[in-house]
């Protein structure tokens, strides 16, 4: 009998652990206007799209034939883009958006996070904005938004750009911490209610080729985006429906000419995919970056900008 109350006290024990863990690290909901009035000055808008208020950035000349469309990836949001879209902004026309389900666009009403709905937002957001033809960017989750909406649609896309892309089978325990817990469906309910703040700052700093670059503003945007309502159910979501090199076979079709940066440090997708995306894409040319990581743009601009401006500038 003793070795059962032990075993009571230890349950009881464990129990209470795991409550006080959750308390301590219980994180409500953000409210869409506190955050919008932090992450989206001018040149911020909001535009209506698919029962959604999409969160866009539309700048730079208006009567220019060929605007660069930059889409993030996966836990991220437009931010991502700044240091490109203030040096592009100034001869091209920019066009940076979040993606359903993140940033401060928040979650798909029809909770539709599969790739093939992703492409659809995007011609439906040109439509909108009228744009006709555009250089298509887009890193990880965006990268295979890219490349996929190039393929539905080439007549739309002009040139591609794929920076540390998704596309080809990946292991899912090269993902960071924040994710794995997302995938675990026995830990959804625990995940939708709580967010330490590290486990925030130590996937940011997992993507970075330095992690010492990290600045604390940059968690505070990671953090605060990701507790907007109802993105954290929708990462979950996205996650559910991923479905990891599915469509590798299709990347040979692309047509288009494309440039494929990569941060040689990258810990999420490998830099031999680099290779691979340059094999199978008949007109392409390949960056590596041995210094950085998983989003090289957001990390160096100004370096990762040298080769794109090469590119845009190649007839």
């Amino acid at each position: 009998m003793k070795w059962l109350k032990r075993l009571w006290w230890s349950a009881v024990l464990m129990v209470v652990g795991l409550a006080l863990a959750v308390w301590a690290t219980w994180e409500p909901d953000r409210q869409l206007g506190d955050l919008v009035a932090r992450w989206a000055p001018p040149p911020s808008m909001f535009v209506e799209l698919d029962g959604m208020q999409v969160h866009v950035r539309d700048t730079g000349p208006r009567d220019d034939p060929l605007p660069i469309v930059l889409l993030h990836g996966m836990a991220s949001s437009l931010h991502t883009w700044e240091g490109w879209r203030l040096a592009l902004e100034k001869d091209r026309r920019v066009i940076s958006v979040d993606l359903p389900g993140f940033g401060l666009t928040g979650p798909s009403p029809q909770g539709e996070y599969h790739i093939e709905g992703y492409t659809r937002f995007v011609l439906r957001l040109l439509d909108n904005l009228g744009v006709k033809r555009v250089v298509l960017v887009g890193n990880a989750l965006g990268g295979e938004i890219a490349w996929q909406t190039a393929l539905l649609a080439p007549d739309r896309v002009r040139k591609l750009v794929l920076i540390d892309s998704d596309g080809y089978q990946l292991s899912p325990m090269s993902q960071p911490i924040a994710f794995q817990i997302a995938g675990a469906r026995s830990m959804r309910w625990v995940a939708e209610r709580i967010l330490p703040r590290s486990v925030i700052e130590s996937s940011v700093r997992n993507v970075f080729g330095h992690p010492e670059k990290v600045t604390q503003d940059r968690v505070d945007r990671y953090f605060e985006l990701s507790l907007r309502v109802g993105n954290r159910r929708a990462l979950f979501q996205r996650m559910d429906q991923s479905e990891s090199g599915a469509k590798e076979h299709q990347i040979r079709l692309i047509k288009q000419p494309t440039l494929v940066l990569w941060g040689e440090r990258d810990g999420m997708v490998p830099v031999a995919f680099a290779d691979r995306f340059c094999g199978d894409i008949a007109v392409c040319r390949k960056v590596v970056f041995p210094d950085l990581g998983h989003i090289p743009q957001e990390e160096a601009p100004a370096q990762t900008l040298a080769p794109l401006m090469h590119f845009l500038s190649t007839p």
